[in-house]
């Protein structure tokens, strides 16, 4: 399978340099506003996007996220919202890779075989699934590979030996490396705690490895970037989104620059970073 996300991290490996993935909730604080953001990221300098699905009980975000999610979730966003929204960015974009992350209850209610083929319609190209491990890997990670959908897998710190290799599995697309154990936008990661569990995964799949989580500010995604395919920022960015909110939830005016100057500055950090 070739398509998208294989051609961003093929270029990003011919330039010589980490991509910057973006994250934001979808509906956060509106779907209009949402909307706008997202189709100015790749201006700005954003390589790859995330699109977190709204989701009432987002066990594995921090406050910054599971308040987004409420938000849009207040906004009335659904899945189907989602969808078309990204069929609305993919029909002025078709090179920026599109990927749903999120839990799997929202689209077990949508039905998964609807699901997969809204989602390819709507252009995405891969999902990031933080509920469901390897066991369950019958309920969508399988009818998404054979739809054509890549499966992103998330690995942590204490992901290491037989279960590593079950992880792997049917991992496609590239791999999101959670770089602190415990929940998004926690605390920074130890560096050279991130370096070296790349290297023991590195020895197990060519697939590019992304790290996310606890990543706020540009010298931390440079650092990242010296040692990673791919560098996640997202409360950092949900957490701006909240700040220019007026008392109603509404947005102030300047709430899409204050998002593109900041992904600006982290993308600028990140391609001043070249490697071999």
């Amino acid at each position: 399978m070739t398509g998208r996300i294989e051609r961003r991290f093929a270029a990003l490996r011919a330039e010589g340099r980490a991509g910057l993935i973006t994250f934001l909730v979808a509906g956060d604080p509106d779907m209009p506003t949402f909307e706008h953001l997202l189709a100015g990221l790749p201006a700005a300098g954003a390589d790859l996007v995330e699109v977190g699905m709204p989701f009432s009980d987002p066990m594995a975000d921090g406050p910054t996220i599971e308040e987004g999610y409420g938000r849009a979730l207040k906004a009335g966003t659904r899945l189907a919202d989602v969808l078309a929204a990204i069929a609305r960015f993919r029909a002025r974009d078709h090179a920026t890779p599109v990927v749903l992350m999120g839990y799997y209850n929202p689209i077990y209610r949508y039905g998964v075989e609807r699901f997969l083929a809204d989602a390819l319609r709507a252009g995405v190209d891969g999902l990031i699934m933080v509920d469901l491990p390897p066991e369950e890997d019958r309920e969508l990670c399988l009818p998404a590979r054979k739809a054509g959908l890549h499966f992103i897998r998330l690995l942590t710190p204490t992901t290491r030996g037989p279960r590593l290799e079950r992880v792997l599995e049917h991992a496609s697309g590239f791999l999101y490396y959670v770089s602190i154990t415990g929940i998004t936008g926690s605390r920074a990661p130890d560096l050279a705690e991130v370096e070296a569990a790349l290297a023991e995964i590195r020895r197990h799949t060519a697939l590019p490895l992304a790290v996310g989580f606890g990543i706020r500010a540009p010298a931390q995604a440079a650092a990242v970037a010296r040692i990673a395919d791919g560098v996640v920022v997202g409360s950092a960015l949900v957490r701006t989104v909240a700040e220019h909110l007026d008392g109603a939830g509404r947005p102030r005016a300047g709430l899409d620059e204050a998002i593109f100057r900041q992904v600006r500055a982290l993308a600028g950090a990140i391609r001043g970073v070249t490697r071999e």
